[in-house]
């Protein structure tokens, strides 16, 4: 691709810009080119289909029973009788609706209702990548991108989920735009069992409504940035120039978002995996320094398993973990030669793990008064297998063995039918089970706990809330510690954990 050279005069260094598109882009007459359909409320809306008695009732699943977690989804009622969405503290969720039903999240459940919904769709048109396990993007092509076929073909979607057998218990909202971005911004200015088509002669005041939150990609950090720059709202977004929105963003990201705006049909990024992770709030169980060590270990074995099989080497690793009632936490990053065995991972991370140890044995550390409350391991700096050549130590030879049977009788039993005495705390009180991540949908093979020592989690009763309540007083201090960092202004990486990656030749002193 041709690039156009500039120099600015806050830059000194040469960078490239987007290329300018030719005039006849915007005088195409049929520019409706995604079909974005976005499921309503799925996981919850999946707990009130197999649980009659939630129908109508507001619901929020989370992925722990703890008043210290938060809900990682709400029911159509909670959202719009008492405010509840994603990321609403349990604690508040309850605080907002007594009667709430609080449901255990079955992430299995959620994966297969997934799939049977995708086949639904390819009936009616060919799908396109999910974009995570309750969005799927569709492309439009020829006649179907006539407003008056891409509408039909939207209601087509919509009953082939209904004939599905979950009737209207699991709609969805579907976008109809010039491109994705705007797709999946359409599908959400409706909802519920919403329809929504903004064609490129409405824009940019199909827009204007919104606030700039609303955008996919606006974050609170980056609507503080362009408040600095004086955008306030989505119609100064839209008229600012392609420029202007450059320098707000600080990179080239901001002339591709001034495009999407414009209903530009831009390709798709080619980007390349960062770092494979995990991260656990611990049950009050565990709240201990075996506890957490336990945690810690079953996530990077199960980090190093999906790194084996996307066929990966990590040359770094990034282990955190947090307190409660303490601002101080545990950080190390650490580098090594590219490896994929778990037996040599979980040596480097326990050795880091004694720094812990010392601090309690020390009196630096005060286990009972600050538990630990939340951990995460990452490994980074990830490089092809194929790179690599074979290993010639006999010692990592055996590991890699070790590793690849571990892996066949997880695959086939289900992941931890087979561990190391490390993890076996963790494993005992089923800690760390498979997640939902938002960028993608999971692989049951790979995370699901099943055959040996788990099933998949049927929906909870009562006895659950009930738990939750039990365990108010325990969670009292971490209330308020997030109420305290609340307040104060602390720069976040991915998760909240205040990097994206292992930091480079900064030292690492302090409590521990």
């Amino acid at each position: 691709m041709r690039h156009e050279w500039r120099r600015e005069a806050s830059q000194p260094r040469l960078r490239p810009r987007l290329p300018i598109l030719p005039a006849h882009a915007w005088s195409d007459p049929v520019t409706l080119r995604c079909l974005f359909v976005d499921f309503d409320s799925f996981f919850a809306s999946v707990e009130q289909h197999d649980a009659p008695h939630l129908r109508g009732r507001p619901v929020a699943v989370i992925p722990v029973a703890s008043l210290s977690t938060c809900c990682i989804a709400a029911s159509k009622e909670a959202k719009r009788d008492f405010g509840i969405k994603t990321g609403t503290s349990v604690a508040e969720a309850l605080q907002r609706c007594p009667d709430i039903a609080l449901q255990i999240a079955r992430p299995k459940r959620y994966v297969r209702v997934h799939h049977q919904f995708l086949e639904a769709i390819r009936t009616c048109i060919p799908t396109g990548k999910a974009a995570s396990i309750d969005e799927v993007p569709c492309w439009l092509i020829g006649r179907e991108r006539q407003r008056g076929n891409a509408e039909a073909i939207a209601r087509r979607i919509k009953q082939a989920l209904r004939d599905v057998g979950f009737g209207d218990s699991l709609t969805c909202s579907i976008g109809i735009a010039p491109n994705k971005f705007l797709a999946k911004t359409a599908s959400d200015m409706h909802k519920p069992d919403g329809l929504t088509v903004i064609e490129q002669a409405d824009l940019p005041h199909a827009l204007h409504g919104l606030a700039l939150r609303d955008l996919c990609g606006i974050g609170p950090a980056m609507e503080a940035r362009l408040r600095r720059a004086g955008i306030e709202t989505v119609e100064q977004l839209c008229a600012a120039s392609r420029d202007q929105l450059r320098r707000a963003w600080g990179s080239i990201e901001g002339e591709r978002f001034w495009l999407n705006l414009q209903g530009f049909d831009l390709p798709e990024r080619i980007t390349r995996r960062g770092s494979i992770g995990h991260s656990h709030v611990l049950d009050p169980k565990l709240r201990t320094y075996a506890g957490m060590r336990s945690v810690l270990c079953k996530l990077l074995a199960k980090a190093a398993m999906r790194l084996r099989h996307e066929g990966f080497l990590a040359g770094a690793m990034a282990i955190r973990a947090r307190f409660v009632g303490m601002e101080a936490r545990f950080e190390r990053d650490l580098r090594f030669a590219p490896v994929d065995d778990t037996p040599t991972l979980l040596r480097l991370l326990c050795d880091r793990l004694h720094a812990v140890e010392r601090a309690a044995a020390e009196g630096r550390w005060n286990a009972r008064r600050h538990p630990p409350l939340a951990v995460a391991v990452a490994l980074y700096e990830l490089s092809p297998k194929s790179m690599v050549g074979e290993e010639l130590v006999a010692d990592r030879r055996r590991a890699r063995a070790a590793s690849a049977l571990l892996d066949e009788v997880n695959r086939k039993y289900g992941n931890s039918a087979l561990y190391v005495g490390s993890m076996a705390s963790a494993v005992a009180h089923a800690a760390a089970p498979m997640r939902i991540p938002f960028q993608h949908v999971p692989d049951p093979g790979l995370e699901e706990e099943t055959g040996l020592h788990g099933t998949e989690q049927a929906p909870t009763t009562a006895e659950t809330l009930l738990q939750v309540r039990m365990n108010q007083f325990k969670v009292l201090a971490e209330q308020a510690h997030r109420q305290r960092t609340a307040r104060k202004h602390r720069p976040s990486g991915a998760g909240g954990w205040g990097t994206s990656g292992p930091r480079r030749g900064l030292p690492q002193v302090g409590l521990f």
